[in-house]
């Protein structure tokens, strides 16, 4: 059994519940699995205290949350000597033509924290049109139109999700095999 931290940031929760997906699979394999929200990093959380990481953003306004950047930067020397994955949550993701513009997101992350995951993994967001105000909601329709060729049918409140969740299945699995094969579990 691996000790795994799965911690992410989210601006209106899709990835967080990404991270609680790829959490529940990592436990399902056996291994022991603590999931911290990145805005909300209890001060006696210690990194030396799991066997691998698991570090998740999203993007909004063309930017990861600082909360995360500022956890990667922080401990960097010690995800170095650990397993790590990472894992981007945006609209650029949604399809192939944003795939790119996904990479450079990820490229300036990992520039800007000067980290280097094990694996990376990006997943297509959500929109909460629910959870937005008039001018938020226009807006995003907007940048939505733009971002992405093909738009998922909404839901009864009139959300649209674009993660493929056989991904996220696929990543979690993927990283749990390179740390099990890595540490030996």
């Amino acid at each position: 059994m691996t000790t795994f931290l799965v911690l992410y940031g989210t601006g209106e929760g899709q990835t967080s519940k990404i991270a609680t997906r790829i959490a529940e699979l990592i436990d399902n394999r056996g291994h022991d699995v603590r999931l911290v929200d990145g805005g909300d990093v209890p001060a006696a959380l210690s990194i030396d205290d799991f066997e691998a990481v698991i570090v998740g953003a999203s993007i909004h306004a063309g930017a990861h949350q600082s909360s995360v950047r500022e956890f990667v930067v922080d401990h960097r020397e010690a995800l170095e000597r650990k397993p790590t994955a990472f894992f981007q949550v945006s609209l650029s993701s949604a399809d192939e033509a944003g795939e790119t513009k996904a990479a450079e997101y990820v490229e300036g992350f990992l520039e800007e924290t000067d980290w280097n995951p094990d694996r990376i993994g990006l997943f297509g967001g959500a929109l909460r049109y629910s959870k937005y105000g008039f001018l938020k909601r226009l807006m995003m329709k907007q940048i939505a139109k733009r971002a992405v060729s093909e738009m998922p049918k909404a839901d009864a409140a009139g959300d649209i999700e674009f993660t493929d969740w056989n991904e996220v299945e696929a990543f979690a699995a993927d990283v749990s095999a390179f740390v099990e094969g890595r540490l030996g579990s």
